[in-house]
């Protein structure tokens, strides 16, 4: 069935003229304002800052999740990650549980049904196993790893034991020892870009940086050796991947495909604050949690869109927007029909185009195994909370519900579920 209607969209495709292009960066565990475009002022990230200029960015931009598998699978389905089926990590080696199910359309299935090239280029973690992987999904072209990390010259995921290697061109497992991953995946994108510039094509370019391990480059180390451990670790590894992103954007422009790419960036969710990351390293600004909460710091993420001559240049956007809208976005913006129009995402074209249009949800909803949370307007209630390392201890009650006013209180930190029964069970039907 689901075949039937790839091959009917692709057959009855309404329009012939060349569609833009499309491009989406998404990074690993990066902080919520770590890009000098975001406010932070002891990291050097031109790539993005000028990625910025030439487009919107983003300030109350949220990812699907707090955690890497089911924010991945929030962008590329448009369904919250509990609808899209995976509300915690997929499994890191070959069989290992969990996964995004081949029943789930992806936004690489929607592209190709319109006549796109499609690519995933990067990290996957969304399920080991063939029925799962890249090629399965609707990717033409695989290149990377499937698991969640990798170190980035071995190529091979430590995490947890057997060791293996993991990197990977479409069914054939490669060896490139002692080469630098995000070198690779530039090389790759700009052969299959190369390759597929007479046609439109669809990139899903998901960097292994700046998770850990944290390994930036020689001269981004040395740039950084005076700032406090661990942020001189971070800082490196997010200019190195900056770096990356600028290279990649450079190629865009040598193909002379610049205005008429798409440019999308996005984090999958906040810093990693795990003992492989150094306890840290990443900025969340004046926002409490990092990765694996649901605290602003864990989901509130930087995020960009560019297209020359199409949309606003060096310009902000305030609204409240989420991972999942994405692939309504590209869709209209590309001109071509979606496969599945049962998603949670909401197209951003109006906020994009005008700073004064509302937020196209009236609320936004997070569940990550066993924590929620819901956000309506000003008010967000957590359910179930667990501690940051940058926030109070939570009391007996916080840890079951906790609600806050963001336009009063950006860090989260007092706990009005106690004074604001009438709003707690207003949010608490949102769930339903």
């Amino acid at each position: 069935m689901k075949t039937m209607a790839l091959l009917f969209l692709f057959l009855t495709a309404t329009s012939f003229a060349r569609k833009p292009n499309v491009i989406m960066i998404f990074t690993d565990d990066q902080g919520s304002i770590d890009a000098g475009c975001y406010g932070a002022d002891d990291l050097d990230t031109p790539g993005l800052d000028k990625l910025a200029q030439r487009g919107v960015r983003f300030t109350q931009f949220y990812a699907a999740s707090a955690v890497c598998s089911p924010s991945r699978a929030g962008l590329l389905t448009g369904r919250y990650p509990i609808r899209a089926g995976l509300i915690g990590n997929a499994g890191s080696q070959k069989g290992g549980k969990g996964g995004l199910d081949s029943d789930q359309i992806t936004m690489a299935e929607t592209f190709k049904a319109a006549g796109y090239a499609t690519a995933h280029i990067g990290k996957w973690h969304l399920g080991y196993n063939t029925n799962m992987m890249p090629r399965a999904q609707g990717f033409d072209h695989s290149f990377g790893h499937m698991g969640g990390c990798i170190d980035n010259f071995s190529h091979f995921f430590y995490w947890s034991g057997p060791n293996i290697h993991d990197l990977w061109r479409n069914e054939t497992e490669i060896f490139e020892d002692g080469k630098y991953f995000p070198d690779l995946m530039v090389e790759e994108a700009t052969a299959f870009m190369t390759l597929n510039k007479e046609k439109p094509f669809f990139i899903y370019f998901a960097m292994n940086a700046p998770h850990y391990p944290y390994q930036g480059d020689v001269k981004w180390r040395e740039r950084y050796k005076d700032l406090p451990y661990p942020r001189n670790l971070y800082n490196a590894f997010v200019s190195a991947l900056d770096q990356r992103i600028g290279k990649l954007i450079r190629e865009v422009d040598r193909l002379g495909l610049r205005n008429q790419t798409i440019i999308a960036f996005q984090s999958d969710h906040g810093h990693s604050v795990e003992s492989r990351a150094h306890h840290g390293g990443g900025n969340n600004g004046p926002y409490r949690g990092h990765k694996f909460t649901l605290w602003e710091g864990g989901i509130r993420v930087p995020a960009i869109i560019s297209w020359p001559g199409h949309l606003p240049r060096n310009e902000v956007r305030d609204q409240m927007l989420h991972g999942c809208d994405w692939l309504p976005t590209f869709a209209e913006l590309a001109s071509i029909p979606l496969i599945e129009n049962d998603i949670d995402g909401k197209s951003m074209i109006q906020v994009i185009e005008d700073p004064d249009a509302p937020s196209p949800h009236e609320y936004l909803r997070w569940d990550m195994s066993g924590q929620w949370a819901i956000r309506k307007g000003d008010w967000k209630l957590l359910g179930n909370p667990k501690a940051s390392i940058d926030g109070p201890a939570l009391e007996a009650a916080d840890k079951k519900l906790f609600l806050v006013n963001l336009a009063e209180d950006i860090a989260e930190s007092t706990n009005l579920a106690g004074t604001k029964t009438n709003i707690v069970a207003q949010l608490k039907a949102l769930r339903n």
